[in-house]
């Protein structure tokens, strides 16, 4: 009786496995081909998903006078009130796209946790997560490579390390 309730429900989990694993491919190969999102992928912890979403969100990269702007079109600023003599720095304003903050911010964990190596930019999260916590060091983790992958898109440059 039992494996009569879950033969069905075992079968359709490896149908949409399968259907998952050609999704994906799909994703990698289509930013292994657009050479914008194949340059970005060359940053740690950025991927395919990370790559497409970034570039399904700025369309026109030209539309931002300053890269440190695109940062804050996504809402990876601080939210600020002010009101008086009171002035608060609070959590993040939120503001954009949450897909592409959600990817960013997928994008800097796995740099933290992940990347065995030292770059330059997990080495300043590190000592931001030190003195404030590892959420805020993941936050402005990922507004530094929404600012990064901005300016390669710009500059047509190559990530550098070093």
């Amino acid at each position: 009786m039992l494996d009569a309730a879950i033969s069905p429900l075992l079968s359709a989990r490896d149908a949409m496995a399968g259907e998952f694993a050609k999704l994906d491919k799909l994703v990698r190969d289509q930013a292994r081909k657009d050479e914008v999102c194949h340059r970005r992928m060359t940053i740690p912890g950025v991927g395919a998903v990370v790559a497409m979403t970034f570039r399904a969100a700025i369309d026109d990269p030209t539309r931002f006078r300053s890269s440190k702007s695109v940062g804050a079109c996504f809402g990876l600023t601080s939210r600020r009130y002010q009101s008086g003599e009171t002035d608060r720095v609070t959590s993040i304003t939120k503001a954009g796209d949450a897909s592409v903050r959600v990817a960013l911010f997928e994008a800097a964990h796995v740099m933290l946790v992940r990347i065995t190596r030292w770059p330059p930019l997990r080495a300043s999260a590190m000592r931001v997560a030190a003195r404030r916590g590892a959420k805020r060091a993941k936050i402005a983790l990922a507004r530094k490579l929404a600012v990064i992958m901005h300016r390669m898109w710009i500059d047509g440059t190559e990530f550098k390390t070093a």
